[in-house]
């Protein structure tokens, strides 16, 4: 089927990412990442939290002790929403000895580590990587060499990792241990075609099947990852598509983030709600976003 698109949130954002759905709250967290940002939105009500956390923030999920954890521009923060106030729990030096490193996406494994991948602002190459804080606070390095650390999932049976690195214009699996969060025997399983945009954040289906965000591409893609083969394509109104989440009560919409960074005056105004929230209704539903444990 071919899911129809609405606007959600207008929300004129540079760089919305990351976003995670908690089906307790019922609320959407996700960033404005050059913004400084994190934001709470209630699609019930429409009415909308904003924290200003004092420094890029590339990836928001809860903590299952309470407030949040983010991923800030050289390590890790958690934020209080009660509060407002914001407070850094990890620098990594190997990140915040270059000046041009910040931390990207994120997201939570099935065991509640929160895995997060950084990359140089300056273009360079292969200059980032990708970490994983343990609940206990421990931070270990799992990929050196990555160019731009992007989307992460995990299959239902918690045996396979999946990630991108966007300029390999591809989809990585991994053999994962949930017991101890090793990864081994890197392959790829989805190529990206040319001209069809750059892999950005992804999300799983309750089917096993992943949906990949197209930065430069105007669209969302549906994959089999046991074939390599692309089901569906849902197409949005703006290039440059970063990430999306299942979320709603039967986690069964799908909520996806844009930007208006890197568009050029005439393509923004070709492109009025770049930077916005979207949903669509895939017809298939989601698995409830994993949540810190530390």
């Amino acid at each position: 089927m071919t899911a129809t698109v609405e606007l959600v949130l207008p929300a004129g954002a540079t760089l919305a990412e990351g976003p995670h759905w908690d089906p307790r709250a019922q609320r959407l967290y996700w960033v404005d990442i050059p913004a400084h940002r994190v934001y709470v939105f209630d699609p019930q009500t429409g009415a909308q939290q904003s924290f200003d956390v004092g420094q890029y923030v590339g990836a928001v999920v809860p903590r299952a002790t309470g407030g949040l954890l983010l991923a800030v521009q050289h390590g890790f923060a958690i934020l209080d929403p009660a509060s407002g106030h914001s407070q850094p729990i990890a620098e990594i030096a190997a990140e915040a000895d270059e000046a041009d490193l910040r931390f990207n996406d994120g997201k939570c494994d099935p065991a509640g580590r929160f895995w997060a991948g950084s990359y140089s602002m300056a273009g360079r190459q292969r200059a980032g990587s990708l970490y994983c804080l343990d609940a206990d606070g421990d931070v270990r390095r799992a990929i050196a060499d990555v160019t731009v650390s992007n989307g992460l999932a995990w299959s239902r049976d918690h045996t396979t990792m999946y990630y991108i690195d966007t300029p390999t214009q591809a989809v990585a699996a991994f053999d994962y241990d949930v017991a101890t969060g090793a990864i081994a025997n890197r392959r790829v399983v989805i190529s990206i075609p040319a001209g069809s945009g750059w892999p950005d954040g992804m999300t799983i289906d309750a089917e096993g099947m992943l949906w990949v965000a197209h930065w430069g591409g105007s669209c969302v893609t549906r994959w089999d990852p046991a074939r390599g083969t692309a089901l569906e394509t849902i197409t949005l109104p703006t290039a440059h598509v970063t990430s999306c989440c299942f979320g709603g009560p039967g986690l069964d919409q799908l909520y996806i983030t844009t930007a208006r960074q890197g568009l050029s005056a005439a393509e923004l105004a070709a492109q009025p709600t770049a930077g916005s929230i979207f949903r669509a209704r895939p017809g298939v539903g989601g698995l409830p976003a994993d949540v810190y444990a530390g």
